[in-house]
């Protein structure tokens, strides 16, 4: 029985289905490009081509598995690039693996990938929230407060559990912060010597005026 096969095209394409693109990889379907997603093989990962024991151990692992391949122009024909394997099965073959030391570094990329991808979905998530509860503030300005404010490991705002749930409390506090540091005197007043508390209190006015323009 012939395997799965999965194309990464080389040039931009979209899906037929959800239309979404460009594509890095799909699946033809009657000559129509379909995404991961919408073929059923989104919650595959890839495993690159390279090293054979895990290869063969992730592919007799995974109930469910697809071959890579991109065309090469110039010898003309399709070239294997790795698997997409079922991630529990990735994790099992690494384990049978362990005494390889490039298993282990993929299995750290993988999931420096997985946190870097959750981190822009989240940011996405949190610009999307901070327009509905301000519709007025600038789009780049939304877009700079979700990304400083959701920095992994800094203990902003949008890294508390609050923030991760996208709390109106927290999500605010996040956008009077910057209109703190960025719109009014605050951090001169403190280079200046004035009291946290007191300067607060001076620049409390002009920032409640422009959240006030940001919500109308």
């Amino acid at each position: 029985m012939d395997p799965l096969v999965v194309v990464e095209p080389l040039k931009q394409r979209r899906c037929a289905e959800c239309r979404r693109g460009p594509l890095d990889r799909m699946v033809l379907e009657f000559n129509s490009p379909r995404c991961l997603d919408c073929a059923d093989l989104g919650h595959l990962v890839f495993l690159p081509r390279g090293n054979a024991a895990l290869t063969r151990r992730a592919r007799e692992a995974s109930s469910l598995w697809a071959v890579v391949v991109r065309h090469n122009k110039r010898r003309t024909r399709y070239e294997r690039q790795g698997l997409l394997v079922e991630e529990a099965a990735l994790a099992r073959a690494e384990a049978a693996c362990l005494a390889d030391a490039d298993a282990r570094a993929r299995r750290r990329e993988r999931d420096a990938a997985r946190r870097a991808a959750e981190d822009v979905r989240f940011t996405a998530v949190l610009t999307a929230e901070i327009l509905r509860l301000f519709p007025s503030c600038p789009l780049d300005r939304a877009l700079d407060v979700a990304s400083h404010t959701s920095v992994r490991g800094s203990g902003r705002v949008g890294r508390t559990a609050a923030g991760r749930a996208l709390d109106e409390g927290a999500v605010t506090a996040a956008v009077r912060a910057s209109v703190r540091h960025l719109d009014t005197p605050y951090d001169s007043l403190l280079m200046q010597g004035v009291p946290r508390h007191a300067a607060r209190a001076r620049v409390a006015p002009t920032i409640e005026a422009v959240l006030a323009s940001w919500r109308v």
